[in-house]
């Protein structure tokens, strides 16, 4: 055979050359893509822990070998002549244009999902690293970003294609969009002013995922905050979901950023008892609070006399970090301990409460 001789309008001899750089290619590119996928890797997470690495690092090696034989094939290909029989038309396009436009579409694509994979090994690796801190906060951060860096990837995905395989003109698509994109924000206007609180949310943090919050007379928890709402998982097991522009208007009482729990009780007690009574029963329910131990600050005061009833205002603070279930025991003790004592010394409560 010889090697000179031309086949397809080029040389056997060039053939050989394509073959053997694809094959040397086939051979290096899981080298080559695990090289990267690990520098990729080294650069998330200095310290670089072995076992994280096997168990992630295969995730970018595929798409990255896929990309790599391609692009090389597609270099070694360029360097061949194209065919004079093969140079034919169809509908005014000509076959070496369209299989041009092919491998355009084909390259972008694989890039594209290149820049995807590598976005959520990325995520991943950061999700697996903010598990190990106690905030929660952080670990919805990474989700957040990843969905919004998803959505940027695949318009500049889109771009691309219209751009270099349909040779479309992306400045006068751009400023057309542009003007399309300014009518539909008018309409979508409350849509963006929730993606903009989103971003309030995650920068200014009045709240995170996992904390008890109080909003719009709804008490309940956390359970995700996405880009367009916030969901809370109620008292009463419900799930609702909040507009993040109302989460960031309205005044949220963050419930878990509590230092202390408070007990606050109105003794309503008859007009016809004397003040004598009142500051015995005072001083009385001072006494009973001093028993307890969790109780870290208190107040016992005569607040209101008045036509209909006396008032004695009790307010006692414990730590957060205390049962809920002896906070309602003692919330029950004081209670009881008031009506004991009202009973044994003849003391009424009003009846107009």
């Amino acid at each position: 055979m010889q090697l000179d001789q031309e086949l397809l309008s080029n040389p056997i001899r060039s053939y050989f050359y394509i073959l053997a750089i694809l094959l040397a290619t086939f051979i290096f590119k899981r080298f080559i893509s695990r090289f990267f996928a690990s520098l990729i890797y080294t650069w998330v997470d200095k310290k670089n822990h072995s076992e994280l690495r096997k168990s992630h690092v295969h995730r970018l090696v595929v798409p990255i070998e896929q990309f790599l034989l391609f692009l090389v094939a597609v270099i070694a290909l360029y360097e061949l002549k194209f065919p004079v029989l093969w140079d034919v038309h169809l509908f005014k396009v000509s076959l070496q244009q369209a299989i041009e436009s092919i491998i355009k579409l084909v390259f972008i694509i694989l890039l594209i999902r290149v820049f995807i994979r590598t976005l959520e090994f990325v995520a991943i690796i950061l999700e697996e690293k903010s598990k190990l801190t106690k905030s929660l906060s952080d670990d919805q951060l990474v989700l957040f970003f990843r969905d919004f860096f998803k959505v940027i990837i695949y318009i500049i995905g889109v771009l691309l294609i219209l751009r270099y395989v349909f040779n479309e003109n992306i400045g006068n698509l751009v400023t057309s969009l542009s003007i399309v994109g300014a009518a539909v924000a008018l309409s979508m206007r409350e849509s963006l002013e929730n993606i903009i609180a989103s971003f309030i949310i995650f920068f200014d943090k009045p709240f995170s995922v996992g904390d008890l919050v109080k909003v719009n007379n709804f008490t309940g928890t956390i359970e995700k905050i996405g880009l367009r709402s916030t969901r809370i998982r109620t008292q009463d097991k419900t799930y609702i979901t909040v507009p993040n522009k109302q989460m960031v208007d309205t005044i949220v009482d963050n419930i878990s950023c509590r230092t202390e729990r408070k007990i606050e009780m109105d003794l309503q007690i008859s007009v016809h008892t004397s003040a004598d009574a009142l500051t015995h029963l005072a001083s009385y329910m001072r006494s009973e609070i001093a028993k307890h131990n969790v109780i870290i600050n208190s107040s016992v005061f005569v607040s209101d006399a008045g036509k209909q009833f006396h008032t004695i205002h009790i307010e006692c603070f414990i730590s957060v970090d205390t049962d809920f279930d002896i906070f309602q025991q003692l919330r029950e003790t004081l209670n009881l301990k008031a009506v004991e004592y009202a009973n044994a010394h003849q003391i009424n409560f009003s009846e107009k409460g």
